[in-house]
């Protein structure tokens, strides 16, 4: 790895610190079996990239992703990748890359949480949910990197993250530390990789429909949340369009920022959303 490092240090971007010729052609997402993965795995097909997808649980959903990848006419390749199992998920998104054959955007979306009080987790689920969301990320989002500063053709690196890498919210203290530092990390990578002419943002949704949330199967416009000023969850395919840009030529100088996507959420303060069940408020 260091050896990799070290030769990738002494590669650049044809033109330094200028992200404006991107042209991506393949693409990775992690966690892209279902929900904002597959919505994003779908949009970046749709933007003309082969797509790598990779699953947790759901190998039957990683297939029905990589349909609809190949119904846009792009390649769609399907790994199993569990990012709390660190010392293999590095190497399997290697391999990944030499699969497509390259790497222009990746985005780091698996991930998962617990609603469970400080007090009453143990130490193994904290470790686990610590190790998905941030500890895997940092290892495969190394790997990213260093393949794209390799090509020397520059870079989108995109995490989705959370709104609660902004805001805590009762009975998620290992989610909330893990979004926060993966939200820290996005910034640093940001500050480092700019001279490869490689971009680094995040995504934080609020609430989505999707399988984490226990609503994928259901309509979010017809879902109410009187504590969402847009007055519902939001759907995938919404989080997946702003992936969408910021995986994009069009993105050039963004970089180092979280994007909020919340419908407005996170102005009703960290308890909000949907632990508001009234309209009350919109009275004043």
């Amino acid at each position: 790895m260091s050896e990799q490092h070290d030769a990738a240090e002494r590669r650049r971007a044809p033109n330094p610190f200028d992200t404006r010729g991107f042209n991506p052609r393949r693409a990775i997402v992690t966690g892209s079996d279902s929900g904002i993965g597959r919505a994003t795995a779908v949009a970046l097909a749709a933007a003309g990239m082969d797509v790598g997808i990779t699953w947790h649980r759901d190998e039957q959903g990683a297939e029905k992703t990589a349909e609809e990848v190949r119904s846009y006419g792009r390649r769609a390749v399907v790994v199993h990748l569990d990012t709390s199992d660190l010392d293999a998920c590095g190497d399997i998104v290697d391999a990944l890359i030499d699969e497509l054959g390259g790497i222009d955007v990746f985005v780091n979306n698996a991930g998962t949480g617990a609603n469970e009080k400080l007090v009453r987790m143990s130490l193994e689920r904290w470790r686990h949910i610590v190790a998905t969301d941030l500890d895997g990320p940092f290892v495969v989002i190394q790997r990213a990197a260093c393949r794209m500063i390799e090509q020397a053709t520059g870079g989108r690196i995109i995490a989705t993250t959370s709104v609660h890498e902004h805001q805590p919210r009762v009975g998620s203290s290992a989610y909330d530390a893990a979004k926060h530092g993966l939200g820290g990390l996005v910034k640093t990578a940001a500050l480092e990789l700019g001279e490869y002419a490689i971009t680094v943002n995040a995504v934080a949704p609020g609430e989505i429909a999707t399988p984490m949330t226990g609503q994928e199967d259901e309509d979010p416009h017809r879902k109410h949340r009187p504590g969402v000023p847009l007055g519902r969850p939001g759907d995938a395919r919404e989080v997946a369009a702003l992936i969408g840009f910021l995986a994009s030529p069009a993105s050039s100088y963004i970089t180092g920022v979280s994007i909020i996507i919340d419908g407005g959420m996170l102005q009703m303060g960290p308890q909000g959303g949907s632990h508001i069940t009234s309209d009350v408020w919109r009275e004043g």
